[in-house]
């Protein structure tokens, strides 16, 4: 009867081989990101990686899961964050896990068959069921890590975004002008507030020229956090021309019955500009 034990070293001393065969066989002109790297740098990482993960699967064979899964944790979560990794569509990182899975069963088949004697048909079927197992299990798990970054990136490009979407630009020591351009919903008008007022009490003004000529739609939740802008700015000592308001603009503000009394309105930026005295 053969032992975990056996099966355990049988497995560890081939894991450089397992790494050189995987990356030799590698379909580069059928991937991309990670696995079609030139870089001797990348090659080796992608290569050394590989190899770390041949090991601590290996542990599978004389450790209890719980402390099995534990240990493999720092792995997964490394990987999964991996810049390069990053940049690989997830459909080939899974194909690779698979291809590495298939790469198990014929290593199993090859302790088989030199064990053969030794182990019986029930323990064939375990250790082929316990690999088919704990892979899926494994890239279930590198999946949803994988994923929970790619949000986390998308999540800080689309705050970057908003906040390049309201550029308050000086145009001397007093006066700015904040040129707003496209669709502002909810998320990008509670921007609008907070980056306004931060660019504005670093800028040091106290007038600041609002255009929303470039705006289309803003809904009555929109209208009204702008006028809360307003209102915020002047709690701060800028006061705040509005110019380039659309008709349908103007009749949803209406509508809500928001007050032009304190604010200067302006027909276009260049009105605005001119009674500035830019």
């Amino acid at each position: 009867m053969y032992s975990n034990k056996e099966l355990y070293h049988f497995f560890v001393e081939k894991t450089w081989k397992i790494t050189e065969d995987w990356y030799e066989s590698l379909d580069k002109s059928n991937s991309s990101g990670v696995y079609t790297s030139n870089d001797p740098e990348v090659i080796k990482v992608v290569k050394q990686q590989n190899y770390e993960f041949h090991g601590n699967f290996a542990e599978l064979f004389r450790k209890e899961k719980s402390s099995f899964l534990a240990d493999f944790e720092q792995w997964i979560l490394k990987v999964a964050q991996d810049q390069e990794h990053a940049q690989t569509p997830i459909h080939f990182i899974i194909r690779e896990f698979h291809r590495t899975q298939k790469q198990y069963f014929d290593l199993m088949n090859e302790f088989i068959e030199k064990n053969k004697d030794n182990i019986s048909f029930n323990e064939i079927h375990t250790i082929y069921q316990i690999i088919s197992e704990t892979m899926g299990y494994v890239i279930e798990w590198f999946t949803k890590e994988y994923n929970r970054n790619s949000e986390k990136r998308l999540h800080a490009q689309q705050e970057l975004i908003l906040e390049l979407s309201t550029p308050v630009i000086a145009l001397n020591n007093n006066t700015a002008l904040l040129p707003l351009v496209g669709e502002i919903d909810t998320a990008r008008a509670k921007i609008l507030l907070e980056k306004t007022l931060e660019q504005c009490n670093r800028l040091g003004v106290n007038r600041l020229l609002l255009d929303l000529s470039g705006v289309v739609v803003i809904d009555t939740m929109v209208a009204h956090q702008i006028f809360q802008l307003v209102e915020a700015l002047s709690l701060i000592g800028v006061k705040t021309d509005l110019s380039g308001i659309r008709p349908e603009v103007a009749q949803t503000a209406i509508q809500l019955g928001l007050k032009f009394d304190n604010i200067s309105v302006n027909s276009s930026l260049a009105n605005a500009i001119k009674l500035a005295n830019i």
